[in-house]
């Protein structure tokens, strides 16, 4: 693990309920559409296994970052760059005790596909290769992001979205390799799959689903994961999330959210929300677009 340290970060705002000592605010700039930026410090925050419609851009400027990356168990520490591709299983804890701290950025996968056809020819699906890159100069530019946006600089912040991207992808990226053809399990799991997000609020139980699919609920458990990496009732939840995300952008009340998605109630989201995202989901929502940082940071 890289011994660099980077410029230490500003004192971070307080966002939501976070444990004594953890400190997150999850923001966009509404100059960089397509691109959530979270400036976190966590010490015994645990993410759940979950997935980004997005790509994961996070750089780590103290401490340690450890996480379950499909199934290997990998650790990011300052000058590195945590690279996760959009519907990739993850999870994230501190790898030492005094935690990390990181600025991410999640860009959509429409802005890279942009910049690698723009700058490498790169066309079609694209992604990258290894979950963790060491290049403090890179890191510095994902800070240099952040540092941008608060100040309210969008030719900076987006100049320099545009040049990391631009450099992960020419030494850690490509095109994705189409998946091999599809077996009968593979294609029960997509259709699992289909089922689940119509059914979002009511899903059926696993026999349920594997009787309506003509198999049984072992062989649709273990297609489902290696599928998806992660089985039907932990994928549901990542669902849930992802789904409550996109009607709170819309101005939905959490309480709404909840129930929208399937949910028991508002503390139910709550957990899960913030398990997966990072901050709970009324901090997030107040937190989402300004033309600078958002109140509290530096």
């Amino acid at each position: 693990m890289s011994a660099r340290t980077m410029t230490a970060p500003s004192a971070l705002p307080q966002n939501g309920d976070m444990a004594s000592g953890e400190r997150a605010r999850y923001w966009q700039y509404s100059e960089l559409p397509g691109v959530d930026l979270l400036h976190a410090h966590y010490i015994q925050k645990a993410f759940a296994r979950h997935t980004h419609e997005t790509f994961v851009f996070a750089a780590i400027t103290e401490g340690v970052e450890a996480f379950h990356y499909r199934d290997d168990l990998v650790h990011a520490g300052p000058g590195q760059i945590a690279l996760v591709n959009p519907d990739t299983p993850h999870t994230g804890h501190a790898g030492v005790p005094e935690g990390w701290t990181y600025r991410t950025i999640y860009p959509d996968a429409e802005i890279v596909r942009s910049i690698a056809a723009d700058t490498l020819a790169l066309r079609g699906s694209v992604g990258f290769t290894t979950p963790v890159v060491d290049d403090p100069y890179a890191a510095r530019l994902v800070v240099g992001v952040h540092r941008a946006a608060e100040e309210g600089n969008a030719l900076a912040a987006d100049s320099l979205l545009r040049l990391v991207t631009a450099r992960m992808l020419r030494s850690h990226g490509g095109i994705v390799t189409p998946l091999p053809p599809r077996s009968a399990g593979a294609r029960n799991a997509a259709r699992a799959r289909a089922v689940l997000e119509d059914r979002m609020s009511e899903p059926p139980t696993l026999e349920r689903l594997a009787t309506d699919l003509g198999t049984s609920p072992f062989a649709l458990l273990r297609a489902f994961r290696d599928a998806y990496g992660m089985p039907p009732h932990t994928w549901l939840t990542d669902a849930r999330v992802r789904r409550a995300r996109q009607l709170l952008d819309t101005g939905t009340p959490p309480a709404e959210a909840a129930a929208a998605v399937g949910f028991t109630d508002q503390s139910h989201l709550n957990r899960h929300f913030t398990r997966s995202v990072g901050v709970p989901p009324g901090a997030y929502q107040r937190a989402r677009t300004y033309k600078t940082g958002p109140p509290g940071l530096p």
